[in-house]
């Protein structure tokens, strides 16, 4: 796949986008039930904490302009999260969905297992709340690019926190083809979208 995708450069043949239809198709194709596919998918679930720690390295080795920039960074990732969280309720609400779906949508643009966590605690469905945050995050990787070129945004700190901010661990993911600064900001924007969804969330749903 990763060939395929060096090989024509396109969005939608991003490795990540292409294994997870195919495994799609065989699940369903051989009728494999969720819980026995997590048999062994939950190893994958335990290693998503570790994989987004060592997100932590590009991050230090970045720290000077994290320093420059901090109110930048700062601001455009909490305006991104604001407006992510707010902007899903709304279609949600217009859509006549049930509450226990807005809660699960609500944490769709956060990194999976601070989602999980915090659907389950809102009192969502936490494997749908994980399906959320991949098609946010597939959405940001494809539309992503395009957008790049349609607002003529040309530098790595802005691309790294609006892919960090629209599609965080996927986003950093794409993110790497930009450089390291790219993927460091996109670090910093999982991270603090992460922070500032589970401070707000609670208090969106208290007002809902």
């Amino acid at each position: 796949m990763s060939r395929i995708y060096k090989k024509f450069k396109l969005p939608f043949l991003v490795p990540v986008i292409t294994t997870s239809f195919i495994i799609i198709l065989i699940l369903t194709g051989l009728h494999i039930p969720y819980d026995t596919f997590m048999i062994g998918g939950q190893w994958i679930n335990l290693l998503l904490g570790p994989a987004v720690v060592s997100l932590a390295y590009p991050l230090y080795k970045q720290r000077t302009q994290l320093m420059q920039n901090a109110v930048p960074i700062l601001s455009g990732v909490i305006v991104g999260s604001v407006v992510g969280m707010v902007t899903g309720l709304a279609f949600a609400e217009l859509l006549g969905v049930t509450k226990q779906i807005l809660y699960t949508l609500l944490p769709k643009s956060i990194t999976t297992p601070v989602a999980i966590q915090i659907a389950d605690e809102l009192g969502g469905i936490s494997s749908l709340a994980a399906s959320f945050v991949m098609i946010a995050g597939f959405t940001g990787l494809i539309l992503g690019p395009l957008t790049f070129k349609l607002c003529r945004i040309d530098s790595m700190i802005g691309r790294g926190i609006g892919l960090g901010s629209a599609s965080h661990a996927i986003g950093t993911v794409k993110a790497i083809e930009y450089g390291e600064q790219a993927v460091s900001m996109s670090s910093v924007a999982m991270t603090i979208c992460a922070l500032v969804g589970s401070l707000l969330a609670p208090l969106i749903v208290w007002f809902l």
